[in-house]
């Protein structure tokens, strides 16, 4: 009977959040974490210092332009032993409780989340819970925390030579994780985590370490795993990556696909339900450094489906230097500054869409109050349209996938009446003008 209710809506061409029943899960996500973007901070590339006070000069500059919470990439000591690089991943970790001097002092890093609490920001850090470098201090004082080979040597994490797998069959080493990640919320008050390759950890360790670290405060936990993949995650994390949409929407672009095919891959995600919310973006640390920039992998379409990553169900997430926008590649393991020029193209741009996504109701992420209607319309193999919509209000939006300049009308009674246009700030009645003519790259967001 399920089977036939999803398909029935399928045939429709409409997707609702009022159809899927919203999962009990541990607690109710927080009102902010329903409105809230997410700009993820690359200390290191960030300015030609690489430091926390450095970066402290910037966040005036990202809350004007409508950022709501920070993201800190690892901040903790980097491993020296089999280190890549001059500089090393800082996903390899010496300490759990320590700063990367790199960056700066602890008193540094406290400074700076007091900072940005004072000018609104939630500040998350990234958490790397599967492994840690080859010299981490627990290999000195904890040999037995770790996975190991035959041989007895440690094991080393799949294709990633200077980084050694944790045992989660240990009990005691579970324990020393919990309570590294609640130092963190004790000492500096963060407000949550993004989880490093979560679903390389076991789902168990998560649903026993969320209740025991969020005894200090509720936070926001953000997971690298996709849900389609990894539903059992899903019940545990406030939101999750979306990494098959990612990868789809380059191969659309690149090998010309079908948009239906887009399209049905969104009804799959939003099949998940309201339990938990997907974090929809165009690149970020790993994509700019291995796989190439937006404008590499999406061309034309880059800013159309930035669009959509912040206004589909779920949550914006932006890289470091995308305001500029940023062209290149960033180093990974050398130093090599984010060629800041004083020119940020797109912030007004980014500004706006963050602006809508967090005062309208029709843009909330996770709310089962919001019905997303996919609009027909007379260029369904190149248009994606659709309307969002959670009581009087309505967000229409309307982007050009092709690479090619389209000329279509939106042939859908689900838009009436008259809509204001969010970039150019004119006004349109849909009840009966609905044609349109948009360029290669073009997009258009409608407020009612």
């Amino acid at each position: 009977m399920k089977k036939f209710v999803i398909l029935a809506i399928i045939a429709l061409g409409i997707i609702s959040c009022t159809t899927q029943k919203a999962t009990k899960k541990m607690e109710a996500p927080s009102e902010w974490k329903r409105h809230t973007n997410i700009y993820e901070v690359n200390i290191r590339q960030y300015t030609k210092e690489g430091t926390f006070r450095a970066f402290e000069k910037e966040m005036p500059r990202l809350k004007a332009m409508g950022v709501e919470t920070l993201w800190f990439m690892p901040i903790t000591p980097i491993a020296t032993e089999k280190m890549k690089g001059t500089l090393g991943s800082p996903y390899a970790a010496a300490d759990y409780t320590s700063i990367n001097p790199e960056f700066g002092t602890m008193e540094d890093f406290k400074h700076l989340v007091d900072e940005a609490h004072q000018l609104g920001f939630k500040v998350i850090i990234d958490w790397v819970a599967n492994h840690t470098g080859w010299n981490h201090v627990w290999t000195k004082t904890n040999p037995e925390f770790y996975l190991h080979d035959p041989d007895g040597n440690f094991h080393i994490a799949s294709g990633m030579e200077d980084i050694i797998e944790l045992d989660y069959s240990n009990q005691n080493m579970r324990n020393a994780m919990v309570e590294a990640m609640k130092f963190w919320v004790r000492e500096t008050n963060i407000d949550g985590f993004r989880c490093d390759l979560a679903s390389w950890v076991e789902v168990d360790f998560w649903q026993e370490a969320r209740p025991k670290v969020e005894t200090l405060k509720p936070l926001f936990w953000l997971g690298e795993f996709d849900e389609l993949e990894n539903p059992e995650y899903g019940k545990v994390f406030d939101a999750s990556y979306s990494w098959t949409w990612m990868h789809k929407t380059e191969n659309y672009y690149k090998n010309n696909l079908p948009l239906q095919e887009l399209k049905d891959l969104l009804m799959k995600y939003s099949a998940i339900g309201d339990h938990s919310m997907r974090a929809w973006f165009t690149t970020n640390h790993d994509e700019n450094s291995w796989n190439g920039t937006e404008y590499e992998k999406y061309g034309v379409i880059a800013k159309p489906l930035a669009v959509f990553s912040a206004t589909w169900n779920g949550v914006p997430l932006i890289y470091s230097g995308q305001e500029l926008p940023n062209l290149k590649r960033l180093e990974f393991f050398e130093k090599d500054a984010i060629n800041w020029t004083g020119n940020y193209q797109l912030a007004d741009f980014y500004r706006t869409l963050f602006s809508l996504k967090s005062s309208n109701p029709a843009l909330r992420g996770g709310d089962p109050n919001v019905t997303t209607y996919f609009l027909n319309n007379s260029a369904n193999d190149k248009i994606l349209a659709y309307l969002r919509k959670n009581g009087n209000d309505e967000v229409l939006v309307v982007l050009n996938m092709s690479k090619d300049a389209v000329d279509f009308s939106i042939e859908d009674g689900n838009v009436g009446g008259t809509f204001k246009n969010l970039f150019d700030k004119t006004s349109r009645d849909f009840s009966s003008g609905k044609s349109f003519s948009m360029k290669a790259g073009d997009y258009a967001v409608f407020v009612k």
